[in-house]
């Protein structure tokens, strides 16, 4: 007789690693050869999701303006995110242009895309049981921890929505230019030599 309890979604948390280790973790990155790594420092610095770093094409990049464009069918909501290009990021970004070889920003070997498993497979060579995308939970973590930027400027930086539909009707802008300074603390923070500088155990193949 009584009413049917209701279901309740189970959230799916992804493993992360700590904000506090990731600066150490690019370091040692950054000691690698190869378009695996440089992507993968690229997805932690810009904070963005690993289909949109894998998917990423240099028309998509405006360099002049520092800005990377994500066009919305790319994109979970549908809609085009800006994601503002940091100092480091436009040096990788640089590094890439030199060994062009695709459409692609980071290319597989092949020219290709390369697979939703290779920086995975990267990252758990370096840190295993973490997941790439744990890397926006790392981002939000230190965002909202260690700096005074509101809940809406951390949430847009991550493209996700922001209020309530109606909200969203009346916000015309995206908080670009506070999302760039977010972001440019985000790439200081990531150069800081906090703990110890992480290691790949062997060597991996680009």
């Amino acid at each position: 007789m009584l009413p049917k309890t209701s279901k309740v979604a189970k959230v799916e948390h992804f493993p992360a690693i700590p904000y506090n280790g990731v600066a150490g973790l690019v370091d040692g990155l950054r000691r690698q050869q190869g378009v695996r790594a440089r992507a993968l420092e690229f997805l932690v610095l810009t904070a963005a999701r690993t289909a949109d770093v894998r998917g990423a094409r240099w028309d998509e990049i405006n360099i002049a303006d520092r800005v990377w464009t994500i066009p919305g069918h790319r994109m979970k909501a549908g809609k085009d995110h800006r994601v503002p290009l940091t100092s480091r990021a436009l040096a990788i970004l640089e590094e890439m242009v030199a060994v062009r070889s695709s459409e692609l920003v980071f290319p597989a070997v092949s020219g290709a895309e390369m697979s939703h498993t290779a920086l995975l497979y990267l990252l758990q060579r370096i840190v295993p049981d973490v997941t790439t995308h744990g890397f926006r939970s790392a981002f939000r973590d230190w965002a909202a921890e260690c700096t005074g930027f509101p809940s809406d400027v951390i949430e847009m930086a991550l493209a996700h929505a922001i209020g309530s539909k109606v909200e969203a009707a009346y916000r015309r802008g995206d908080l670009f230019e506070k999302r760039r300074r977010l972001m440019e603390a985000w790439a200081g923070y990531c150069e800081t030599r906090r703990g110890e500088v992480i290691q790949l155990r062997d060597k991996v193949p680009a």
